[in-house]
């Protein structure tokens, strides 16, 4: 009765949102705008003649000015309306493959280590579908601002996306995102949910000096695993043509579950994570005002900067097995489970439980009162870490670090340069450290500009590798710090619309699992460079062809599974037709290279190093259909259709990784909307 209720209010919401949406005829997307604009304090003019019924239309009322800082860089960023590319608002990136469902554990197919020191709990195979701290957007807009997402894709896979963002006053901000995604998959036991949430708030005092930013973060996932198919050649004799028949080596794989608000893991993981993060600023300097239109604009110049950050997560990791069959356990996985007696079913369980507690003291100086974005900074950070394991015990760490940063973006816009550090002087992670440090420089409008970087982490193994962790691993030890370097270069030409980038990585004591329950770490120092080209060719008119391009290679014999060549082509007929449609329609390619890919232990959620299958997939092909009509968007696409070339037809599986097939053609149609309030 509940979810009833729910869905009747969800639906009366979103027609009461369509008909004021109609009521704005002038709607204008155009009128989203960078705040240098000098049109931004405009305010509403109104025809006073009294007569209604020839009252002039103030297209003013229909636009908007917003904009966007995000929490961890001030720089000023405005929104993206373009539609060419469709996973600008996908959640998943095309560098990525999942299991064969969206929501399910992804990995990416270009090389990316975890660069970050200190404590971590050493589960990632969500990350890319979850909300981060650092990319939180901090808006400024001058009328609420709301974005409606929804998308529907084949065996009934959706996603519903809403942001709404407004001022109450110029000083005062907050936002709401909200994302679900519900895919019940083609296999059984393949069904995933994701829930995020973010909320933010922003604060600046009337006297410019004091400034409060608030940040709450929620990602829950939830997605069965089914350990793959127990043998994918029978994908070539379906008797019902739906992958769906085949057996699979976890979990009871019962009947396909499509409810929207809720999905059930029996057998699988579900993770947690929620953080709430609190960032205060004082500062000192020098008051001035100026005289706009007549009236008298406060400003004040900071010199030094006092700043407090209070971040406090709570994390569960947990996977679950209430129906485990030891023997598929032992012949699948090399697992022995204790069995019970008097049960039908075993059961399986690991749980990690953290609650981080952190707070950060910071100084910061501004050389240059004029400019914000050139200021050093020294700071201090108390972490506390509690842990529960399997519900059943518990410890308590802590750490204490020391940090250092210096930012300089000039004002004139020709030099960018960043650099920081971190060192952790004592706790659990003692020994740790990070530099990073980056250089950019403008050469010119049609020269572009050159970005040179270095970044060098020293890092304690994940807790995952403890001996505290819940989570079964075989052979733990006590394992070295992992080094990391990398060093890389960005050419990025707007002229000639292409950017030129590579990338050079020096590891020492790689650590990796080499199994489903195996760690094993690498004690030789060993390398790996990576080289992109992206670049928008002009065919003519209306035609455009975007390709990139990405090379690969690691010293022989590393313990590192990626694909040496990957490109996406898309060709596009796209421009802007009549006044205010925008179309944008054409063909995908996504190809990577013959390779050895890596394999995937749900009990750990972990991709693993293995030798001994290769995989020969098919480029990916994809037709798309996007149109922009003012604020209104809708992207139709038909993926896969590499399945249906001859002979196999849609019998032509592409695979994630061994017994791990990927979807045949795939249909998805989304509806993007924006409001001005």
């Amino acid at each position: 009765m509940k979810k009833i209720i729910l869905l009747f209010t969800v639906t009366q919401l979103f027609n009461i949102i369509l008909n004021v949406s109609f009521a704005q005829r002038g709607l204008q997307t155009d009128g989203v705008v960078t705040p240098q604009n000098n049109n931004f304090n405009r305010g509403v003019l109104n025809n006073r003649s009294g007569d209604t019924s020839f009252k002039r239309r103030d297209l003013s009322q229909d636009s908007i000015n917003i904009y966007f800082s995000t929490f961890s860089n001030n720089k000023t960023q405005i929104l993206d309306t373009s539609i060419s590319d469709f996973y600008a608002r996908f959640p998943l990136s095309y560098t990525f493959n999942h299991l064969g469902n969206l929501g399910t554990a992804a990995h990416s197919l270009l090389f990316n280590p975890w660069l970050q020191a200190g404590f971590n709990p050493g589960f990632h195979q969500y990350d890319a579908y979850n909300y981060q701290l650092e990319n939180t957007r901090l808006y400024q807009t001058t009328k609420p601002y709301t974005e409606l997402n929804y998308l529907l894709g084949s065996s009934a896979e959706q996603i519903i996306n809403v942001l709404h963002t407004q001022n109450k006053k110029d000083n005062i901000n907050y936002s709401l995102e909200y994302r679900f995604i519900n895919s019940p998959g083609i296999l059984k036991n393949q069904n995933a949910s994701i829930n995020n949430t973010r909320l933010a708030f922003q604060y600046k005092s009337p006297n410019k000096q004091y400034n409060l930013t608030t940040v709450y973060i929620s990602n829950k996932n939830a997605s069965s695993e089914n350990g793959g198919t127990v043998n994918a050649k029978q994908l070539d004799s379906l008797s019902l043509n739906s992958p769906f028949e085949l057996p699979v080596r976890l979990g009871l794989g019962g009947v396909i579950r499509r409810d929207l608000f809720n999905t059930a893991v029996n057998t699988g993981n579900i993770y947690k994570q929620n953080e709430f993060v609190v960032r205060q600023e004082f500062d000192f300097g020098q008051k001035d005002s100026i005289l706009v239109d007549s009236n008298q604009l406060k400003i004040f110049y900071p010199k030094f900067r006092l700043q407090h950050i209070l971040n406090i997560k709570k994390q569960d990791y947990l996977f679950q097995d209430i129906y485990a069959d030891s023997a598929n356990y032992a012949n699948y996985f090399n697992y022995t489970i204790n069995s019970n007696p008097n049960s039908t079913y075993d059961t399986v369980k690991f749980k990690d439980s953290w609650n981080i507690f952190k707070n950060e003291l910071s100084i910061l100086s501004f050389p240059d009162k004029k400019n914000t974005s050139q200021f050093i900074k020294a700071s201090a950070t108390f972490e506390n870490i509690k842990g529960s394991f399997n519900d059943s015990t518990s410890d308590n760490f802590n750490n204490i670090f020391l940090g250092g940063e210096y930012r300089n973006r000039t004002r004139n816009r020709v030099w960018d340069i960043e650099a920081n550090a971190q060192l952790y002087i004592a706790g659990l992670n003692a020994g740790d450290y990070s530099t990073y440090a980056t250089i950019e420089k403008s050469l010119g409008k049609k020269t572009g500009s050159l970005l040179l970087g270095f970044q060098n982490i020293n890092k304690s193994p994940a807790f995952l590798y403890n001996n505290g962790s819940s989570f079964f691993i075989n052979n733990r030890t006590n394992f070295n710090k992992e080094n990391i370097t990398k060093i890389w270069a960005n050419y990025y030409n707007k002229d000639g619309n292409f950017k030129l980038s590579g990338s050079y990585y020096l590891l020492s004591n790689y650590l990796y699992f080499n199994n489903f329950f195996s760690v094993q770490q690498e004690a030789k120092l060993f390398n790996l460079i990576h080289v992109a080209f992206e670049k928008k060719f002009r065919l003519s008119k209306r035609l455009n062809l975007y390709s990139e391009f990405h090379f690969q290679q690691a010293t022989a014999n590393a313990p590192i599974n990626i694909p040496t060549f990957f490109t996406k082509q898309r060709i596009a007929f796209e421009g802007n037709f009549y006044t205010n449609l925008f179309l944008s329609t054409g063909l995908e390619f996504r190809y990577f290279s013959n390779y050895k890919p890596s394999g995937y232990s749900p009990f750990n959620g972990q991709f693993f190093f293995q030798d001994s299958y290769s995989l020969n997939n098919r480029p990916d092909i994809n037709f798309y259909f996007n149109f922009r009509i003012k604020t209104f968007k809708i992207y139709f696409r038909a993926e896969n259709l590499n399945t249906l070339i001859p002979p196999s037809g849609f019998k032509q599986y592409n695979f994630s990784t061994e017994q791990y097939p990927m979807q045949t053609v795939w249909m998805r149609l989304g509806i993007f909307w924006s409001f001005i309030n």
